[in-house]
């Protein structure tokens, strides 16, 4: 099948069209010498994190079970911010099937062939805002200090629910903390000579790294890790 949603790893030079400063591209490549392209629907940061972090967990038992527990549990935040069950239920069903079918088969190829499933990949990422969306508002004293919107309510309804719709900085710290990942954004964005670093939580090891060029996030892995 064509892997029009979440590609293969390719080599990091993929992602880097000239011209690039030479020195962030030297930066990059050194430490992350490939890359995992992502649809740039609107939806990449959503479906980068949760691929990412399933590939992370693959060969773990007991991590991908413990990522299974934290989904099913997430049901209850969506519930105390006021969401019907009818709104989630197939959402959350579909991330609980993606996860189990990892766990009856923990190869790449299967998490790649139900990310580049149009309506399950879609699925997915629908659900991740609605949790994301649901993280934000039951913990609102907090997060409406991030918010320009008229109110919180009104900028997830707005902003993060809505799919293609790209994600801001309080919606990465929200789904972090709702699914307690921790992220590596390598961002290339900016005049500055050097790539910018972000850690969300700061001071947490990540699970997984994610390239932020141009409004977009593809999937990176680091030197040590690659296969």
């Amino acid at each position: 099948m064509e892997y029009g949603i979440v590609s293969c790893r390719e080599d990091i030079s993929s992602v880097f069209p000239e011209p690039t400063p030479a020195t962030k591209h030297k930066d990059i490549s050194g430490q992350f010498p490939s890359v995992r392209k992502v649809s740039g629907d609107g939806n990449c940061f959503y479906r980068a994190v949760c691929f990412a972090h399933l590939e992370s967990v693959l060969h773990s038992p007991r991590a991908l079970q413990r990522f299974k527990d934290k989904i099913i549990q997430s049901s209850r935040v969506l519930s105390s911010a006021g969401f019907d069950d009818s709104s989630f239920k197939h959402h959350l069903n579909t991330v609980i099937y993606v996860v189990d079918q990892c766990q009856a088969d923990d190869q790449e190829d299967t998490l790649l062939r139900l990310f580049n499933e149009q309506m399950t990949s879609d699925s997915v990422v629908q659900y991740l805002r609605l949790l994301t969306s649901a993280h934000l508002q039951t913990h609102a004293d907090f997060f409406c200090n991030f918010v320009e919107a008229p109110n919180l309510h009104a900028y997830c309804r707005q902003e993060v629910e809505v799919m293609a719709m790209e994600c801001d900085h309080v919606d990465i710290m929200a789904l972090s903390q709702a699914l307690e990942i921790c992220i590596h954004i390598v961002s290339v964005e900016g005049d500055e000579q050097q790539v910018a670093h972000h850690i969300i939580p700061e001071g947490a090891e990540p699970t997984l790294h994610l390239l932020y060029q141009t409004s977009h996030y593809n999937i990176l892995y680091p030197r040590l890790q690659d296969r």
